[in-house]
């Protein structure tokens, strides 16, 4: 569900009750019934019932019911909108409840709504995001971010960083590690060798050193294992052509080094329509491209499609397990 302060639960109601994903999957929600409720008063959602159910044999999976594994962890007088303890434990708790399932093989897959750090962190949580926590929990040593869209596909070298950080956060062994990733996930859900470039980290991916030597000493020795191992890769490829020619075709994904590098494209192009996936880890998980939404929590104006998409690809990836 994700931080219940947030838009997470309005989401989830304005999701649910899409016959697309009716047809796509059987939907329960981790979270809590109160919050959902609130979630469907937010979204003017009449005539749907909130089933709360404590295992996932009791959900009903049926037209005009919400089914929620209910936590019961939201106090009535929790405030919207605002960062808090209470909210960054719950939106927690419903994570691990996820993994636990999930490693269970009593879900086939987690589609996870926002959730808040600053709250996570003041609830004593000190993860960079979900897909730290998601790690740590299943005990998965070579994972990553990858964003999915109708236009690109993206893999991510380094996340929540500073700016100033980044270059002393690659190293050949990562994103070595980082296209044999996406070679194994594109494989097995195509069937054939996907076309992967790379990213430089420097305008015109270092002009032969001349902006740069991250090209030169890390990006394309990695490159060039990747290469020895059979897997179609091209790069160090300019950052600013490389998106162009994934957009039009010419390679399947692509390797950025830094979060914005690859997520300003894709969202400019994909703004609620892309999709997380965390690569890597033992089970299938896929959440939302969008934060908690506190300027417009509680209004009715959050878009569900993200969320849909993302319940979408989970169930499209649970099915090459």
């Amino acid at each position: 569900m994700g931080d219940p302060a947030g838009i997470g639960p309005e989401v989830c109601a304005k999701a649910l009750i899409s016959p697309e994903l009716q047809l796509t999957a059987n939907c329960l929600v981790i979270g809590d019934r109160r919050a959902m409720r609130q979630g469907l008063k937010v979204a003017k959602i009449p005539n749907i019932e909130i089933n709360p159910v404590k295992k996932v044999s009791e959900a009903k999976f049926s037209r005009g019911v919400i089914d929620v594994l209910d936590l019961n962890n939201v106090s009535p007088r929790l405030k919207t909108s605002q960062v808090s303890k209470a909210a960054g434990k719950a939106a927690f708790d419903y994570i691990d409840k996820a993994v636990k399932l999930a490693l269970d093989g009593k879900i086939d897959a987690i589609a996870t709504g926002p959730i808040n750090k600053e709250s996570l962190h003041k609830a004593g949580y000190k993860y960079q995001g979900h897909t730290e926590i998601l790690a740590a929990r299943t005990h998965a040593k070579n994972y990553a971010m990858m964003f999915v869209s109708d236009t690109l596909w993206i893999m991510l070298v380094t996340t929540h960083l500073p700016l100033k950080d980044v270059s002393k956060h690659l190293d050949k062994k990562k994103i070595v590690n980082r296209i044999k990733l996406a070679h194994e996930t594109l494989f097995k859900l195509r069937g054939k060798k996907p076309r992967i470039g790379v990213a430089g980290l420097n305008p015109h991916a270092g002009e032969a050193g001349l902006f740069g030597d991250e090209e030169i000493k890390i990006i394309k020795p990695a490159v060039d294992e990747a290469k020895k191992l059979g897997i179609n890769v091209n790069g160090p490829v300019s950052p600013d052509a490389i998106f162009y020619l994934a957009n039009i075709g010419m390679f399947d994904l692509v390797v950025a080094m830094y979060h914005d590098q690859g997520l300003i494209p894709l969202k400019l192009l994909s703004f609620n329509k892309s999709v997380n996936v965390t690569v890597g880890l033992p089970i299938v998980r896929t959440s939302v491209d969008h934060g908690t939404g506190f300027d417009i929590a509680g209004k009715g104006w959050a878009n569900p499609n993200s969320l849909i998409e993302a319940i979408k690809v989970a169930a499209h990836f649970a099915r090459h397990k």
